[in-house]
């Protein structure tokens, strides 16, 4: 089963991959994304009856997008993917799912997705 993410915005979708079956979920995740998205995701296998270990792979939109919601997701699938020992790659634009899905089936392996926010870093000085 592959486990694709989007966490670039403050709706988080998470879609489930297994053989032909292609289920999306939606979570308005706000300001709750660092909390709760490893519980939301345990939910969502728990209810199709999976586990952790079902999953093979990890699809991850890298970007661009909200720089603290890239920040958390990516954090969260990097961790997953190196503790599960499974591959996970990266993508972008309108086809990322597609794209991920076609790399994790030709044996492709990011083994660490950095974000791509899409714009140079706006840093700005301390007010004191």
């Amino acid at each position: 089963m592959i486990l694709l993410l989007d966490t670039s915005t403050s709706l988080c979708r998470v879609t489930l991959l297994s053989g032909d079956q292609r289920t999306t979920h939606e979570w308005q995740a706000d300001r709750e994304l660092a909390r709760g998205l490893l519980k939301y995701i345990t939910s969502l296998l728990n209810e199709q009856d999976l586990h952790w270990s079902d999953v093979s792979g990890i699809g991850a939109f890298k970007g661009p997008g909200s720089f603290t919601g890239l920040r958390i997701g990516l954090t969260v699938v990097n961790t997953l993917a190196d503790s599960l020992k499974i591959p996970i790659v990266g993508a972008i634009g309108q086809t990322w799912s597609d794209d991920a899905i076609r790399r994790l089936d030709q044996g492709a392996n990011d083994k660490i997705v950095l974000p791509e926010y899409g714009a140079a870093a706006r840093i700005t000085q301390p007010r004191k």
